[in-house]
């Protein structure tokens, strides 16, 4: 506001330019940081990452618009993308007209699509109390084939052979400078 009132090519309106830059900077670093943060614990926690394609373009066109855009979500999602590559895990991309939200997680009935405000819902057909979120989350899991059930499934990650480097038994015997 202050820099809108400020008389072009003048030195105060020079001063405030550069104050309202330091802002955006100040919130688009505070914004990088928290994003590689969150998807470098999410990437080193997990063996596999799904993630939902959202049309973010039709999601800005709604009321949630400013919360959307400050969220940053192509930006998080393509750390998470060269991050799993770069620990080797799995990251799978669902598509953006999966109806995950519309699908019983339990039994599979599509019950239709529900608007933002029912957080919890019961299913015809099956009887099952879901909440939206967790329920959503499950139906991407299944979507990237990554849902297993824990009868029979292997639960422990298979043996990895240690690094060269960190193979020998003798730490002191190895040449250190060579």
């Amino acid at each position: 506001r202050d820099l809108s009132r400020k008389k072009k090519g003048s030195a105060n309106r020079a001063k405030a330019r550069l104050k309202v830059a330091r802002a955006h900077a100040r919130v688009a670093d505070a914004r990088r940081d928290f994003h590689h943060q969150l998807s470098t614990r999410l990437i080193r926690e997990n063996q596999a990452v799904a993630v939902e394609d959202l049309a973010v373009k039709g999601l800005a066109r709604t009321r949630l618009a400013t919360s959307v855009h400050d969220a940053g979500w192509s930006a998080f999602v393509g750390m998470l993308e060269y991050k799993a590559t770069r620990y080797g895990r799995v990251f799978v991309r669902i598509g953006r007209f999966e109806p995950t939200s519309q699908v019983c997680s339990t039994c599979g009935v599509k019950d239709g699509p529900k608007p933002l405000d029912v957080r919890e819902w019961t299913c015809a057909a099956c009887g099952s109390h879901l909440d939206r979120d967790v329920n959503a989350a499950v139906n991407v899991a299944k979507a990237a084939g990554l849902a297993a059930s824990a009868r029979g499934a292997q639960v422990r990650p298979a043996p990895v052979p240690a690094p060269r480097g960190e193979a020998g038994t003798h730490p002191k015997l190895a040449p250190v400078g060579v």
